[in-house]
């Protein structure tokens, strides 16, 4: 299974991207409309055309960076927010990031990763927090593809993954889901430990 950078910007460039709403989920917009500290610094993993990071940052958030292997999914999320600091575009391998966050944003890279690094991924995710961050965030509950992106799994799994890493403050039925994915996500906040 490839899922290399030239994969994903393969499939960017070809507006192959099926996962993409075109507008920010309800259930991250419900969240982010109530978080008060806008100096906060958060983290969008396989971020896309990132549609949360624009509008985190049109609410005045300026320590937001959007991470994806894809450079022209980077490339088109600049043209659509031009004043996005550029530093703040990372064209990386999430698991290549070193730097420490106070809030990761999960919006569908967890079900774009090769499930057998979804151990890795728990393990990456909590080396990025500061004490007590949070990642929170939408993941499918369902079963999707086995052989491509994207991959679904269930609450009981993916539990399984984050329980010897964080509390799991949220992890339940997401009530505000876009119609596409009504019944059929999961809403995450998770506090590492």
């Amino acid at each position: 299974m490839d899922l290399s950078e030239s994969f994903w910007d393969g499939r960017y460039q070809t507006k192959a991207t099926g996962w993409d709403l075109g507008e920010i989920s309800r259930p991250l917009k419900t969240y982010f409309d109530q978080l008060e500290d806008r100096s906060v610094k958060i983290l969008i993993p396989g971020a896309g055309n990132s549609y949360e990071a624009e509008y985190l940052f049109n609410k005045g958030f300026r320590n937001v960076f959007i991470a994806d292997l894809s450079q022209t999914a980077l490339e088109n999320f600049k043209t659509r927010v031009p004043a996005f600091p550029s530093e703040n575009l990372l064209h990386t391998n999430v698991f290549d990031i070193s730097e420490i966050f106070n809030l990761i944003i999960e919006q569908t890279f967890f079900c774009a990763i090769n499930p057998e690094l979804r151990t890795a991924y728990a393990e990456k995710i909590h080396s990025l927090l500061k004490p007590h961050g949070k990642l929170v965030g939408l993941m499918f509950d369902k079963p999707l593809n086995t052989d491509k992106p994207p991959f679904g799994g269930s609450k009981a799994e993916y539990m399984r993954y984050f329980e010897p890493y964080f509390d799991l403050d949220i992890f339940e039925p997401s009530y505000n889901s876009m119609e596409s994915r009504k019944d059929s996500e999961l809403f995450i906040k998770l506090i590492k430990k």
